[in-house]
């Protein structure tokens, strides 16, 4: 009975990495939709915009209901490897032949085309939602101390940069490549070898993490007190209604982003900006040295330009997730020097700024737009691994206040914000861009110009805005946090030691 002691466990950087890559294969998906389901959906799978954002808000607040579901089951899950563990294991498979699927764009008219789309999109979120809610859980069961949360934390969201950096500035490079000219099979080809690298990624957190935070043996099973105890729980209660706001934030912002190039960057002034850098290939013919290796991953620019906003995005994109993975590395000592909330709403409130900052950059301001990215690369990478680590947070105040713990249900909880955020938020660009005219295919008028950035900028900012006013009401401090963990250790080696 060992196990359920040791709250403060300080935990090895092989069982952190090895955590950390499971939320890595995961985002090979999170990513992909957050910043291309738009793009694929509307310019390569062939269905409208007001189609996929009817989509993306059904599936979403599909997935998002399945969420709680989900951790009443893990809560319950009773298996020699632990209750959440084992769903890495189960789910690895299904995800990835599901996400190739999802991604592949199939030989049928346009309601055959719909109804695919349709299926393959719920279930996407059932798979993801059988993956990631026991693994976001993990978090809350490894250990009890709250530095090492927080640090488990910046494992993990260092290697989800790091696949966010591979698919924000590689996937649309390598669907060039892969597919000659043919995107439908780029993008399938592309998401195959995602797909693929996730399994990998699951199987070896399986094998590498241990679940050690257990709840008390007399602990009733209950769900509807479950349901009660986490909406008496007021940091729970803030955390969700500020992962609702960001992640529509993220869900709007993303899906247009591609657009903003595409559409409103001057691609003559963007082709001379990285032509300086050596990204141009200026004549025909065959390639060498240092422009050989961009041609190996797509990061040649062609000598017509045709390619450039492919690369562009690319490169910016890459740049900016080099950024947010060293604001993920710092927040840790932020945090303990300011304290977690204290950290969280600055740096949200300087990523507003900057977001609504792109609302003012004209096209051809090649510079501004990349310092732009930056700044708010840089201001919203502390914030990621603090979400996290302040839900396992909220669980311990739970059971702190409540003498009951439901670690998945209160990670479901907030995943289901973080689900019906992006359904909601998918679904505002989409009828934006619908609202201002935008249509895949078709010369883009002022109006729809106008409707990319806001939907890029000032609807974003807007979403950071309410998130910012939810976090001042975040009750705990660092010293409530430190007295919670204290009191819930002496219980636990209490109820450990009559068991």
């Amino acid at each position: 009975m060992s196990d359920t002691v040791p709250t403060v466990t300080r935990l090895t950087r092989r069982e952190k990495i090895g955590y950390a890559l499971g939320d890595a294969g995961a985002n090979f998906v999170f990513q992909t939709l957050m910043v291309f389901q738009m793009t694929f959906y509307s310019k390569v799978f062939g269905i409208t915009v007001t189609a996929a954002s009817w989509l993306f808000l059904i599936g979403r607040l599909f997935d998002a209901f399945v969420d709680p579901l989900m951790g009443v089951v893990a809560d319950r899950t009773q298996s020699r490897w632990g209750r959440f563990r084992p769903w890495l294991l189960w789910s690895a498979l299904p995800f990835a032949l599901v996400f190739w699927a999802v991604f592949t764009t199939p030989q049928l008219g346009p309601q055959g085309k719909l109804l695919y789309a349709w299926v393959g999109y719920l279930a996407l979120m059932t798979v993801y939602t059988m993956n990631n809610v026991p693994y976001c859980a993990l978090n809350g069961v490894m250990t009890g101390d709250g530095n090492e949360r927080t640090s488990l934390s910046t494992y993990r969201f260092f290697a989800v940069m790091a696949v966010g950096f591979v698919v924000s500035g590689l996937t649309w490079p390598l669907v060039e490549k892969f597919g000659g000219g043919d995107d439908a099979k780029g993008w399938s080809i592309t998401m195959g070898v995602y797909a693929a690298v996730s399994v990998v990624f699951f199987l070896i957190t399986f094998f590498s993490v241990k679940e050690r935070v257990q709840p008390d043996p007399a602990q009733q099973s209950s769900v509807k007190q479950d349901l009660a105890d986490a909406f008496s729980n007021r940091p729970w209660v803030v955390l969700f209604l500020a992962t609702l706001a960001i992640f529509i934030m993220l869900a709007v912002r993303g899906g247009s982003l591609p657009l903003f190039m595409q559409h409103v960057v001057d691609h003559n002034a963007l082709g001379r900006f990285v032509s300086a850098l050596g990204f141009v290939q200026h004549t025909p013919g065959a390639v060498v040295g240092f422009q050989r290796l961009l041609d190996s991953v797509g990061y040649l620019v062609k000598p017509d330009l045709s390619n450039v906003q492919a690369v562009g995005f690319g490169l910016f994109s890459m740049l900016g997730s080099a950024v947010t993975i060293l604001g993920v590395l710092a927040s840790k000592p932020l945090s303990e020097r300011f304290g977690k909330r204290g950290v969280f709403t600055v740096c949200l409130g300087v990523t507003g700024a900057a977001t609504l900052w792109l609302f003012f950059i004209p096209g051809d301001a090649i510079g501004q737009q990349l310092a732009q990215g930056l700044v708010w690369s840089a201001a919203y990478g502390p914030t990621i691994p603090l979400l996290w680590s302040m839900i396992a947070d909220a669980a311990d105040y739970g059971e702190w206040k409540n003498r009951r713990r439901a670690t998945g249900f209160v990670f479901a909880g907030v995943v289901f914000a973080l689900k019906a955020g992006l359904g909601v938020g998918g679904f505002i660009g989409g009828q934006v861009l619908a609202a201002h005219g935008f249509a895949a295919g078709m010369e883009t008028a002022r109006a729809s110009l106008l409707g990319i950035r806001m939907t890029v900028a000032v609807y974003p900012a807007g979403f950071i805005a309410l998130a910012v006013a939810a976090l001042l009401r975040y009750p705990i401090t660092p010293e409530l946090n430190q007295q919670i963990g204290r009191e819930l250790a002496e219980r636990r080696a209490r109820y450990a030691s009559t068991s």
